[in-house]
């Protein structure tokens, strides 16, 4: 083979081999990224939602409703003494018969109640967890705790919301620089198109709380004098998730 075809020859297989292991170049100008990200605050809780039940049963309605109407009356002074500033609200009135489990044949007539059972809840809403403690105990002495809560007053969820979006704006910035670099883009050239906040896309989920609490089972009626019970109200933790879209020069 002459001189000049071994050149020529040499020069394409040298192409061809460069051809083959080349990089594709992936063209990124005017690409629009969808970024999800998600920020998250910590805050003691500093609010506890207790909810107090009594019930009475009596084979008379009026004496089982009237007992209760003074109990809850009672009690509702209790709690107020020992915690002048806590917010209560009755709830959930109930009055239902009781019937006997004896089998009655077709041709006996409606069955009658025994007896009648009749209860009500109070719920209360405090701030002061110092004294937490005392108040139910000095409750308990008449009427049955049946639940509690912790978490955030309002005016605690309002301060956290401006510390909230900070945080979840930075990680935002931090995953669109991340997005970048991995796409061997400059930062700069990215231009934020959007910021869903409100995450009303379809892309987003709405703004999330998870508080961790202690949750008691109902009780039954207690004693006129009741040992202070313990409590720890944990942490509530507050999440926003937000969907920015960047888009590259």
């Amino acid at each position: 083979m002459p001189r000049f075809g071994k050149l020529r020859l040499a020069l394409t297989l040298i192409g061809m081999f460069t051809l083959a292991h080349a990089q594709p170049s992936v063209q990124t100008a005017g690409t629009l990224v969808i970024v999800p990200a998600i920020g998250e605050v910590r805050h003691a809780n500093d609010e506890a939602r207790i909810t107090l039940t009594l019930e009475e049963q009596d084979r008379d309605k009026t004496v089982a409703a009237s007992r209760v109407n003074q109990k809850m009356k009672q009690g509702i002074e209790i709690v107020r003494r020992a915690d002048p500033q806590a917010l209560l609200t009755t709830r959930g009135y109930y009055t239902y018969p009781i019937y006997s489990d004896e089998q009655q044949g077709k041709n006996l007539h409606p069955r009658q109640p025994i007896s009648w059972r009749v209860g009500q809840y109070l719920d209360v809403t405090t701030s002061n967890l110092k004294a937490l403690p005392r108040t139910v105990a000095a409750a308990q002495g008449l009427l049955a705790l049946n639940g509690l809560q912790f978490g955030l007053t309002e005016a605690t969820q309002k301060k956290l919301d401006e510390k909230r979006i900070e945080v979840t704006y930075r990680n935002l910035t931090e995953r669109v620089a991340a997005i970048a670099k991995a796409m061997g883009r400059n930062v700069s050239e990215a231009v934020l198109d959007t910021v869903d906040f409100d995450g009303s896309g379809a892309y987003a989920q709405h703004d999330m709380a998870t508080t961790k609490m202690t949750m008691h089972a109902p009780t039954g009626m207690e004693s006129a004098l009741v040992e202070e019970p313990s409590f720890e109200p944990g942490e509530t933790i507050l999440q926003l998730r937000v969907v920015g879209k960047a888009r590259f020069k």
